[in-house]
């Protein structure tokens, strides 16, 4: 091979220590896996002997060497100043002339096969390994055309190993700064700036969870997305159903794309690529269609499986030949390798307060401090100790004042922006795409900033009450009886299903239908006749999606998907809508459809609504849903569960309806549950089996009726308990009738958790599952082990 350049196509991985890991990859995938239809674009790529070769240049290495030694990197205005003196030297060095021919020549094949723009980026030789991440430290350019720009081009990469952030990583990293040497791959670039392009993980970037890919896409040229100057749509697709042929999408976020990168009118370094705003109508739909991100998802793992780890992989998609690429890919470096150790770190939030600003968690952490409002990097140095960071958007070279920041919180990003990679790196939670945080969050205020609470993170008024607590992975006792989860909000159902589980007992749908949908069933249905108001805020809830009813069906079944998904193949019981009337009409157009009841406890809930023919039409949007995730999705694992089923009429019709509605039990492994919470289930338990599947015991619900009393009320509070003899009875006579018909009996509560005696009566009396809040699962399931003889 050429001592100076090199062809991708000519390149491996075993080349890293030549090209550094981008470049190596880079030729490892266009040499090994365009066969299995993976696409990337060709170019070449200089060595690290090149780079040195070119620093030997009139001492520049040793001035370089001497500058360095004994900097602090910690003052970050001297860090600054010593960064930009070392980079201007390089700028400024001409290239040695063997080198800038070698290069001549490799960019004058490439424009053989037609003219285009480049792509100039760095590839730092000990860039992109397992132990260390200098993904986005160095300069790239983009739309280079002509050889004199290039190499213009090629020198600021040069120089960009010395950026500010650069030169502190290697401090931090122990790395001596002499060992790292750059490459610079040249890159034939995709027309994704008149496309759409983004940042595709193999693993959930925030719990580890490994069986699904993670891609953000936004318009235009994928700087933005990389930078964090825009909040990016967001798709999760799970391998199994990937790879089963289904369609595999199992939830989506629609992001609000206000800018993209194009294409500039000049073609060198300084003025190569502008951004200019999107219209309307495109940030209102999602930047890729749902096969465009199975074909990626696709690509995504056999890169996976070629490189034996999680990946991180950067894509474009050419808006001329409407194809697919992969630009870059590289070892997922944090979450992969947190991942491993046995002990978890969790972060509750003890109090709620006023929210203030909203967006994407990045970190599952908590932080609080004082707030500190950086409008440019020139202000960088205010941050103290232990500050909360705010800004628009952060660079790569704000790395050294982070590591002071007990969060960050971002107007722009998604969650693969550079600012998300870093905090995640750090061990600092993070905020980011909030939108108007500079605006809202005064200067000096005290501010709670949470992301323990799923997908979206807040920052909170005031320095809120956490508790961190460490768990340490241990082995579990067998048990007679399976422990299972409760589960209600799929943005931690990632997070929850590396608990030892042994499925989900309960899935809410109400959960999702609060806070994924928050629109009444009815009013979607009928969004003509709904008042201007409301019929606004569908519109703007519903953005994405084709129609207001489409928006609720695939909201619901995104949901119920990513729950499904993260626990597969594990049985997953989802129990459908149990709404009470007064809880209805909170919901948008609520209060349109709802009556006022007396006592919705015992009102219009369940089965009884389902069938009743004023609510049918919305039951069967349910039902729309959990056939499109047990059918288009593939995720067989979702068996039904039916709530609050007062007679054996009730019981025959809501069969009937679900089978009418294409949910026939038996058909497609499909299993119905009927929840047992009503005295007349117990008592006629043989009877309402004939029905169903089995039984899940909602204990308080039965408690209450059983015993004539208003859990919610304080005034009768003190006799609620499931341990009451008259309560056990029922209990038992279910447990009984299911175990002697070979039918599921499993209970879903608190009482075994809060009462170890009840725990032991439910085991001796043969219930088969036990179904707890996944906070309770462990300890639970050893205080159970301790009663097992």
């Amino acid at each position: 091979m050429n001592q100076y350049v090199v062809p991708f196509e000519a390149l491996r991985m075993k080349d890293v220590g030549r090209v550094g890991g981008k470049n190596a990859s880079l030729g490892e995938m266009i040499s090994q896996l365009q066969g299995a239809g993976v696409r990337v674009p060709g170019g070449f790529a200089t060595t690290s002997d090149a780079f040195r070769e070119f620093l030997a240049q009139g001492g520049l290495a040793e001035r370089i060497k001497a500058t360095l030694s004994g900097l602090d990197v910690g003052d970050v205005q001297t860090l600054a100043r010593v960064g930009a003196e070392i980079r201007r030297w390089i700028v400024d060095t001409p290239l040695p002339e063997s080198l800038e021919a070698e290069i001549r020549k490799q960019y004058a094949a490439l424009e053989q096969a037609g003219e285009g723009s480049y792509a100039v980026r760095s590839s730092a030789t000990a860039e992109d390994l397992p132990d260390a991440s200098f993904a986005g430290q160095q300069e790239t350019f983009l739309n280079i055309k002509g050889i004199d720009n290039l190499l213009h081009a090629l020198r600021e990469v040069f120089a960009s190993l010395y950026n500010d952030r650069a030169i502190a990583y290697r401090v931090h990293k122990g790395f001596t700064h002499a060992d790292v040497a750059l490459s610079v791959g040249v890159q034939r670039m995709v027309r994704s700036d008149k496309g759409a392009a983004g940042v595709m993980f193999t693993l959930d970037t925030e719990s580890g969870f490994r069986d699904v890919v993670f891609i953000t896409s936004s318009y235009g040229l994928g700087e933005t997305v990389v930078q964090g100057a825009v909040n990016p749509d967001e798709f999760y697709v799970h391998k199994a159903m990937l790879a089963a042929g289904k369609q595999a999408v199992i939830r989506r976020n629609l992001g609000s794309k206000m800018i993209r990168m194009v294409f500039g009118e000049a073609t060198d370094a300084a003025a190569s690529t502008r951004t200019e705003d999107v219209e309307e109508v495109a940030r209102f739909r999602f930047s890729l269609t749902d096969e465009e991100v199975l074909e990626l998802a696709r690509y995504a793992c056999i890169i996976e499986k070629h490189y034996g780890c999680p990946m991180d992989i950067e894509w474009g998609r050419d808006g001329i030949d409407g194809k697919l690429y992969v630009l870059q890919a590289r070892p997922e470096t944090v979450k992969s390798q947190t991942h491993q150790t046995r002990n978890r770190e969790k972060f509750v939030l003890k109090q709620h307060g006023h929210v203030l600003v909203s967006g994407r968690a990045i970190g599952q952490k908590i932080g609080a401090g004082s707030v500190r409002v950086v409008s440019h990097a020139g202000e960088m140095h205010r941050v103290l100790e232990g500050d909360i960071l705010v800004t628009d958007m952060t660079d790569p070279n704000w790395e050294p004042v982070m590591k002071r920041a007990a969060a960050i919180v971002t107007n722009r990003g998604g969650r693969t922006c550079h600012a998300a990679i870093i905090a995640r790196e750090l061990g600092i939670p993070a905020i980011v795409g909030c939108g108007d945080a500079t605006e809202v969050l005064r200067e000096g205020d005290s501010v709670t900033v949470s992301c323990s609470e799923g997908d979206t993170g807040h920052v909170y008024r005031g320095r809120l009450e956490y508790a961190v607590t460490e768990s340490r992975e241990q082995a579990l006792p067998e048990l007679p009886v399976k422990i299972m989860m409760n589960v209600g909000n799929p943005e931690l159902a990632f997070e929850f299903a590396q608990i030892p589980n042994a499925g989900v007992g309960l899935a809410r749908l109400e959960f999702v239908i609060n806070n994924m949908i928050g629109i009444h069933p009815k009013a979607l249905l009928e969004f003509a006749r709904m008042p201007a108001s409301v019929q606004e805020e569908i519109q703007r809830r519903a953005r994405g999606y084709g129609s207001p009813r489409e928006f609720f069906v695939a909201r619901l079944a995104e949901g119920v998907g990513t729950i499904a998904a993260a626990f597969w193949p594990k049985p997953v019981i989802v129990r459908l809508s149990d709404f009470k009337s007064n809880e209805y009409r909170k919901l948008l157009g609520g209060d349109i459809f709802e009556p006022e009841e007396e006592n919705p406890m015992i009102g219009f809930r369940g089965a009884s609504r389902y069938i009743a023919q004023s609510f049918r039409e919305c039951f069967e949007l349910e039902c729309e849903a959990m056939r499109r995730v047990r059918g288009d999705m593939g995720l067989k694992n979702v068996q039904l569960m039916v709530p609050f089923v007062r007679t054996l009429e009730e019981a025959r019709s809501v069969v009937q309806l679900l089978a009418d509605n294409g949910l026939r039990r038996g058909e497609n492994e499909l299993r119905l549950i009927m929840m047992c919470e009503i005295p007349s289930n117990a008592l006629l338990a043989e009877r309402f089996l004939e029905y169903f599947d089995g039984f899940s015991i909602g204990s308080n619900d039965l408690t209450q009726l059983t015993l004539g009393l208003d859990r919610d009320s304080g005034l009768v509070a003190h006799a609620f308990d499931e341990r009451d003899p008259a309560v056990k009875a029922l209990l038992g006579a279910a447990i009984q009738a299911c175990n002697r018909l070979n039918k599921y009996i499993g209970i879903c509560g608190q009482g075994p958790s809060d009462h170890a005696d009840f725990a032991e009566w439910l085991m001796n009396e043969g219930i088969q599952s036990i179904s707890l809040n996944p906070d309770t699962v462990t300890e639970t399931w050893l205080k159970l082990g301790h009663l097992v003889p």
